[in-house]
């Protein structure tokens, strides 16, 4: 029988559950949205709506629609359980939550059910703008080895930050919390059933949010202590498991979670590893100077290379942190999908098709439009997540195709600069892959990306890009007697990499690359001009 891994792919609104076998087939597919979605204006009993800021979920949504999601793929899939030999999990990051020393979420409990930050805060809650702030500024006073690998600065939206949050503003909740984990740190936990003291939790997770390296650990006490006692203490006391890499075993599934999920007990478990770095090897990405655009709802772009060096800007430097034996870049865009919602609903319409055709009949450049697209903040390479988007140069004959056409292009404009900072640093970016729903769905975003960086972009032809990686890390997990992998670029390669005569290109039209060099220069002065006059 042909080993089958099963591959659970978390994102912002629902789960993604993809079979894949040995030989990179995909037996089944199974989508399941989380019943409380994101929880952005009151918790899900009511009460006094949630800051504008604050984005929260449901833990139980996670358990619920992963299941879900499996038994539909299996059903599709008609292979029976005990095909599946090995599960990864992918999952938003930094997400996360306090939870009792068993796994149990402070916010099912009945005494913390009405307080907001005892709630699991989404990869997109912006609620520790001034912990952030004051830990960045501390840390540059002491000269903190860790910020060269994090560009400088230490992100909005991870681990500490939001963690220092609730510290200081829901004392009761911090002192209740037994164990401070990321969402995918307490799904894997969840599904293996072991003591706290060693669960599993993703060094993938650990280095790019939580300032942790394989050389140094987490940032030094003193720092920590520095910035709050209770924070320090929290790291110390509040952190138990062991550090495994994507890929490693994390344990095997519990009779209760196999019976839930409808799979077989014992399957082996993946550690975790963040949603966009799965797509590296989900597209079978192996080699260095690739860089893999996950676009979504936001946007991570993953390079692997064999060196690693501070890139100011770059949010995140870990050796190992993507596959064994090299240095992961992670860059990002903080809104790409969710900013071209945004635009549909401001415009009260349903969908792009209309408006797209007449976007991209327009000139480059949109007649004068110029947007910068940071609603949800700047994540590569200004790291800020206070930052405000805008559009430029409206007069009353510009109508919806020109803001869209605008807005296309400044994501294109955010991309090139995360290319050009990777560059001036260092690092050769040779090649590029496009993947996830979006690339599928509104291939104008492709053909813009193209034109503006003048380069050629292959879209992978699997619209699972990070599940079919959660898979490969799931088969790695199961050991090579079982799935006959040893390492995860043997697995990457056999499962997920596409042969060069089926692969669909997006080529750059020359005609435009003047052109966008000069819009490109005008965008740079903008948002240099925007980002410095920000209150």
């Amino acid at each position: 029988m042909t080993p089958v891994s099963l591959g659970l792919d978390f994102g912002t609104e629902s789960v993604r559950a993809v079979l894949i076998d040995a030989g990179g087939a995909e037996l089944g597919v199974g989508t399941s949205a989380y019943r409380h979605g994101q929880i952005t204006k009151t918790l899900p009993q009511g009460g006094d709506p949630l800051p504008a800021e604050y984005a929260l979920q449901h833990p139980e949504d996670w358990i619920e629609s992963a299941a879900q999601a499996t038994r539909h793929a299996l059903s599709q899939a008609k292979i029976k359980a005990d095909a599946v030999v090995g599960i990864g999990v992918d999952f938003t990051s930094c997400t996360m939550l306090p939870t009792k020393s068993d796994g149990t979420p402070l916010c099912l409990l009945e005494s913390f059910q009405g307080v907001p930050l005892a709630w699991p805060k989404l990869w997109k809650h912006h609620g520790a703008l001034s912990q952030t702030e004051r830990m960045n500024e501390l840390a540059r006073q002491r000269g903190e080895s860790f910020l060269d690998r994090y560009g400088g600065i230490i992100g909005l939206e991870w681990f500490f930050p939001k963690m220092l949050e609730t510290i200081e503003l829901s004392p009761e909740v911090a002192a209740a919390a037994e164990v401070w984990l990321e969402a995918g740190d307490w799904f894997v936990w969840r599904l293996v059933g072991c003591e706290a003291e060693v669960l599993p939790r993703s060094t993938c997770q650990a280095g790019y949010k939580a300032l942790w390296s394989a050389e140094d650990g987490y940032a030094s006490e003193a720092y920590l202590d520095a910035v709050h006692p209770e924070l320090g203490r929290a790291a110390r006391t509040k952190m138990p498991g062991r550090l495994l890499s994507p890929g490693e075993t994390a344990g095997t599934l519990t009779a209760e979670m196999a019976d839930r999920f409808g799979l077989t007990p014992g399957i082996a478990v993946s550690a975790a590893t963040i949603d966009a770095h799965a797509a590296v090897p989900g597209v079978g990405a192996a080699e260095p100077g690739t860089l893999v655009m996950v676009l979504g709802t936001s946007s991570c772009h993953m390079l692997n290379s064999g060196s690693g060096h501070p890139v100011p800007g770059v949010a995140g430097i870990v050796r190992g942190g993507i596959l064994p034996g090299m240095y992961g870049y992670e860059t990002g865009q903080a809104a790409v999908g969710d900013a071209f919602a945004w635009l549909l609903r401001l415009l009260n319409l349903k969908s792009f098709h209309e408006l797209t055709d007449r976007a991209m009949s327009l000139p480059p450049g949109a007649d004068g439009v110029m947007c910068l697209d940071w609603m949800n903040g700047c994540r590569t390479p200004l790291m800020d997540g206070s930052l405000r988007g805008a559009f430029t140069g409206l007069t009353l004959a510009h109508d919806g195709a020109h803001l869209y056409r605008a807005l296309l292009e400044a994501s294109g404009f955010g991309l090139r600069w995360i290319v050009d900072v990777l560059r001036d640093g260092g690092v050769a970016v040779d090649r590029f892959v496009a993947t996830g729903g979006l690339p599928h769905h509104n291939p104008a975003v492709v053909q813009v990306y193209a034109d503006v960086l003048g380069e050629t972009i292959e879209i992978h032809p699997s619209e699972q890009g990070p599940a079919v990686g959660a898979a490969v890390l799931g088969m790695v997990a199961a050991g090579a007697q079982r799935s006959g992998f040893a390492d995860v670029t043997e697995a990457s390669t056999a499962m997920a990499a596409i042969p060069h005569e089926h692969r669909q290109f997006v080529f750059p039209n020359p005609d435009h690359q003047t052109q966008y060099d000069g819009l490109y220069r005008q965008y740079r002065v903008l948002a240099d001009v925007m980002s410095q006059g920000r209150s």
